[in-house]
């Protein structure tokens, strides 16, 4: 019986000990590929973006702030989100910059609103009714 204890213990400890870290380094090499590269590439992305941004470039900002660049510093920018409202943000808070097409579409949104007719009020006693209903009263 010690003979056999023996032999069992034997061959567990003749198991490779890469058959068992195996599984914690497929677990890192699965972390690497769907975690950590995606957010790096987005990260240089950002980077990117925020370096290649030029005076006359129509940005978003990541609050959601549209406005046209009117200068650039090292460190920050001078945004234009009204006429004669310049805003200054830094390179940072840039969330992208709108393409050509884009900026098509958003100027023909915008000039589609302003043109619209203001509605009338609403008038609460003609919906229940009409004059009938206020002379009950």
């Amino acid at each position: 019986m010690i003979a056999a204890l023996h032999v069992i213990a034997q061959a567990k400890t003749t198991t490779n000990p890469l058959v068992s870290l195996l599984p914690i380094l497929l677990i890192g090499v699965v972390f690497y590929f769907l975690l950590i590269r995606p957010q790096r590439m987005k990260q240089r992305q950002q980077q990117e973006l925020t370096r290649n941004v030029e005076e006359g470039d129509e940005v978003i900002t990541i609050g959601g702030l549209y406005g046209i660049v009117k200068e650039v510093d090292e460190d920050s920018v001078l945004l234009e989100v009204a006429p004669g409202t310049e805003l200054r943000f830094l390179r940072s808070a840039i969330g992208r910059k709108l393409l050509p097409e884009e900026e098509e579409e958003l100027d023909a949104d915008l000039g589609e609103d302003a043109h619209d007719e203001p509605t009338p009020p609403h008038d609460a006693e003609k919906d229940s009714g009409g004059e009938e209903a206020g002379a009950a009263r």
